[in-house]
């Protein structure tokens, strides 16, 4: 995928300051509309749905289709009966999907609410961000801007906020609940270092602001002299997601600190550093390097090792709000990409992670950052049974824990108590998740959509409102190509959502192989 940078997004017509002094005018309509919500919580408002992929993640054609979709849990915000929700995706979304979603409304008449869901699509299959494809048809913003009756209570929701994304707030002439672009510095591997050492949070050792392959030789050899007991570290490229721009480099067995050969040996491990993500090559690596900046940072280890991250929200008025702790799932290569999580994040460092979360949140929002950002974190238990906890990003944008919370919140009503690390509903029971974004297996391309909510319906796994548990489903669109989906496994014990989750890859396995199985012609 192209840089944002280098794409011909199309003019404004007006220069940078003036842009930039009309976006705020626009950013300070949130507070006044944040407050008539608080206020009414039946007010009228519209809510356009931008999940553009404006970042350099690598994704195209269905799988990026499927990130766009990862949203769709959005649509539940309709069961508040005076909200209007436009929902833009790159190509049209399937309309078994959309019931899918409307049909796990609570206590709404979906007819009622697909009448307020308007569905808006460019039909551009390329990997170009959402964002530039709606900035280039000037026809389709007017359709859009057609569908706001009131652009006083109006907003967009975004996956992340760049350049693109405030340029589409100013065409549209609605704010946009999210951080302005001016903030994409804390949201890089170079400057939430920065920002944890500013805040005195506890992060790995390591060297930022680093741009060539003998940057990072030289950090390493730096590292070496003030830790010589290192023995592996990750480089990270400024901004990778999901683990997609990290890399081991195996440090072992090297000569002695300040000996004559260590730096051409340093240099030697470096041009053969593991890639998290298969699907690049080290020249084409180095080259994000050298233009995305990055850094090299110790690796975290212990008897026993997690990768917990919290979610928090600064609203319009100021306030900043802790909303939630996970336990991420990671694989790849060296265990660095994201695939799903479990939720609640475990009890004996959740409290921990969240205290110091809390103090990257009040530096933002005291920066004036908006919306929803998430802090990760590595957790690393040593052999007196402590857990030690590190943060190692800040994630300025909605993130792979986002999807699986919000559809919990939204269909239970229920609230996650940060002290205690435990989310209440109603009924008084503590819910807890499994989820991912990868369930996948070639034999599930077998299925159509269709088929995956007749087998979840046949098998008692759907979403169940009177017990407020069972299995909800997303990505569906990278179900044909790539034989993969995303589920959201809602249980009332970690156990419960854990065997929920599993029993559901064991459904689709038998079903996918009796589909595949061998049968007679018909005669």
């Amino acid at each position: 995928m192209a840089k944002v940078a280098d794409l011909p997004v199309p003019e404004l017509g007006i220069g940078p300051s003036e842009a930039a002094e009309r976006f705020e005018r626009l950013q300070a309509k949130l507070a006044r509309m944040w407050q008539s919500m608080r206020e009414m919580t039946d007010a009228e408002r519209t809510i356009v749905v931008v999940p553009s992929q404006s970042t350099e993640f690598d994704v195209k054609g269905a799988e990026m289709q499927a990130y766009e979709e990862r949203f769709l849990f959005l649509l539940l915000l309709l069961r508040q009966p005076r909200v209007r929700l436009i929902y833009v995706t790159s190509q049209t979304i399937l309309p078994s999907t959309i019931d899918y979603y409307l049909g796990l409304l609570p206590g709404v008449i979906p007819r009622h609410a697909r009448a307020r869901l308007f569905l808006v699509a460019p039909e551009d299959r390329s990997p170009r961000p959402l964002s530039l494809k709606l900035l280039e048809r000037p026809a389709l913003l007017e359709q859009i801007r057609s569908l706001i009756p009131d652009s006083e209570n109006a907003h967009i929701v975004p996956y992340n906020t760049t350049a693109l994304e405030r340029d589409l707030a100013l065409r549209l002439g609605i704010p946009i609940y999210a951080a302005d672009p001016k903030f994409y510095d804390y949201g890089t591997k170079s400057g939430c270092r920065r920002l944890f050492s500013e805040e005195g949070v506890k992060h790995p050792f390591g060297i930022e602001d680093l741009h060539s392959v003998q940057d990072i030789a030289d950090a390493i050899q730096r590292m070496r002299s003030e830790r010589p007991g290192l023995v592996e570290v990750f480089v990270k490229l400024n901004e990778g997601i999901s683990g997609e721009g990290n890399a081991a480099v195996d440090i072992s067995g090297l000569p002695t600190p300040g000996s004559p050969a260590e730096l051409d040996e340093i240099g030697e491990r470096v041009r053969n550093l593991r890639l998290e993500y298969a699907g690049t090559t080290f020249e084409a690596y180095v080259d994000k390097l050298v233009a995305r900046g990055g850094v090299v940072e110790e690796r975290i280890s212990g008897v026993e090792f997690r990768s917990p991250s919290v979610q928090l929200r600064t609203t319009p008025l100021g306030d900043l709000e802790i909303l939630s702790t996970h336990d991420q799932i990671l694989g790849g290569a060296t265990g660095g990409l994201y695939e799903g999580c479990k939720f609640p994040a475990d009890p004996a460092y959740a409290a921990s992670i969240a205290e110091e979360a809390e103090k990257i949140g009040k530096r933002l929002t005291l920066e004036g950052v908006l919306g929803r950002f998430a802090v990760d974190f590595v957790a690393a238990r040593g052999s007196e049974g402590e857990w030690d906890v590190y943060a190692i990003e800040v994630n300025l944008r909605k993130g792979g824990t986002t999807h699986p919370f919000l559809t919990l919140q939204f269909l239970t009503d229920g609230s996650y108590d940060p002290e205690a690390g435990a989310f209440v509903a109603p009924s008084g029971k503590e819910k807890f998740f499994v989820a991912s974004d990868h369930l996948e297996s070639p034999s599930y391309r077998v299925f159509s959509p269709d088929d995956l909510f007749d087998i979840l319906v046949r098998h008692r796994l759907h979403f169940d409102q009177t017990r407020q548990t069972g299995v909800v489903l997303h990505m569906l669109a990278t179900l044909a190509e790539n034989g993969r989906v995303g589920v959201t496994a809602v249980g009332d014990s970690e156990q419960d959502a854990d065997d929920l989750f599993e029993r559901t890859k064991a459904v689709l396995d038998d079903e996918a192989a009796a589909a595949l199985a061998p049968a007679e012609l018909p005669t």
